[in-house]
C-alpha cells in the first residue's frame, strides 16, 4: 500500500524518465521556436530521446538538432509509429486532437479512450483529474470506469488514490436546478459504489477547494467541467499541466493542449511511464 501524498511525485517521474531515456515522439503542426525548444530541452536534459513528427521543411526552417520523422499528417503518423514499435511513447504536442485520437483508437483497437490529467497547483501540489475531454464522462458508468482505471494507474506510482468526487452544487442547493440535482445524486451514488470496492472516496459536492486538501484524484462532473478546471488552473491560475496519459496497458500516449507550447514535462512523463504500464511493442512484419 502506497502513500496518499503526491509531494514527491514529480521527483519520482523525473528520476524514472532519466533512467528510461525512452524514444518519445511528439507531434508537430505549425511549428514554432518555443515548441521546438521545449522538445529540445527534454532531450538535452536526458529525459528522452526525442523525435519530432511533422513537416520536415517547416521544422528545419526554424532549426533543430532533433531527429525528424517527416510527414504532412502527424495525427496519423504518431499512432502508426507507436503501433509499429519504432518509438516507446508518444506525446500529441501540437497535432490536432480529434484526428490524432480517432486514428489512435482505430489503430490500437481501443473502443474508448480514457485520459487522466496530471496537474499542479500554483502552490506546487500535484494531483490527478478526470475526465478532461469534452466528450468524456457524460454517462454514470463512464465516470465509474474512469475511477477504476485512474486508481489502477495512480497506484503504479506507489501512491494510494484518494478520490474526490465533485458535483454541480452544495447539498443545500437541491431543488434549484434539475441538472445540479442530478450531479449531486450521481456524486453520492459513485462514492458509495467505489467505496464498496475498497477505494477511498468522498463526495465534496462543488467544493473543489476542500477536495484538493484531502484528495489526490479529482473526478469532475463531466469532461467539459474537467477541461475548464484544467484550463483555468493552467492558463489563468498559475498552475501547471504535465499532460494527460491515455489509460492503456500496452502503449504510452500522453495527450497535451496545443495552448501554451511547453512540452518538456509531458515528454518527461511519457518517458517515465514506459515500462510502468506493461508496455509491449508490436512489430509489423
Amino acid at each position: 500500500m502506497g502513500t496518499k501524498s503526491t509531494e514527491n511525485l514529480l521527483g519520482l517521474i523525473e528520476k524514472r524518465a532519466l533512467k528510461n531515456r525512452a524514444r518519445v515522439a511528439i507531434g508537430v503542426r505549425n511549428p514554432n521556436l518555443k515548441m521546438l525548444k521545449s522538445a529540445s530541452d527534454a532531450h538535452e536534459a536526458g529525459y528522452a530521446h526525442v523525435l519530432l513528427v511533422g513537416n520536415k521543411k517547416e521544422i528545419e526552417d526554424i532549426g533543430t538538432e532533433l531527429e525528424i520523422v517527416g510527414t504532412n499528417e502527424p495525427e496519423r503518423t504518431l499512432g502508426d509509429l507507436l503501433r509499429s514499435g519504432y518509438i516507446d511513447a508518444a506525446v500529441r504536442g501540437t497535432a490536432g486532437a480529434s484526428q490524432t485520437l480517432t486514428h489512435l483508437k482505430k489503430i490500437l483497437n481501443q473502443e474508448k479512450l480514457h485520459r487522466i490529467a496530471l496537474l499542479q497547483t500554483d502552490e506546487g501540489i500535484p494531483f490527478f483529474i478526470a475526465p478532461v475531454g469534452i466528450d468524456e464522462g457524460n454517462e454514470l458508468a463512464d465516470k465509474i470506469e474512469f475511477i477504476k482505471l485512474g486508481v489502477e494507474y495512480i497506484r503504479r506510482f506507489d501512491i494510494e488514490p484518494a478520490v474526490g468526487v465533485l458535483s454541480g452544487g452544495r447539498i443545500g442547493d437541491l431543488g434549484r436546478n434539475p441538472r445540479v440535482d442530478q450531479t449531486l445524486a450521481e456524486g453520492d451514488f459513485i462514492v458509495n459504489r467505489i467505496k464498496e470496492q475498497g477505494i477511498d472516496a468522498k463526495h465534496y459536492t462543488i467544493l473543489i477547494e476542500d477536495a484538493i486538501k484531502e484528495a489526490n484524484f479529482i473526478l469532475a462532473p463531466d469532461g467539459i467541467s474537467g477541461n475548464l478546471i484544467f484550463r483555468t488552473l493552467v492558463f489563468l491560475g498559475g498552475g501547471d499541466g504535465l499532460g494527460a496519459p491515455i489509460l492503456m496497458d500496452d502503449y504510452v500516449f500522453v495527450d497535451t493542449s496545443r495552448v501554451g507550447g511547453h512540452y518538456t514535462k509531458a515528454i518527461m512523463l511519457a518517458s517515465a511511464l514506459v515500462g510502468k504500464q506493461g508496455t509491449k511493442k508490436v512489430i509489423d512484419e
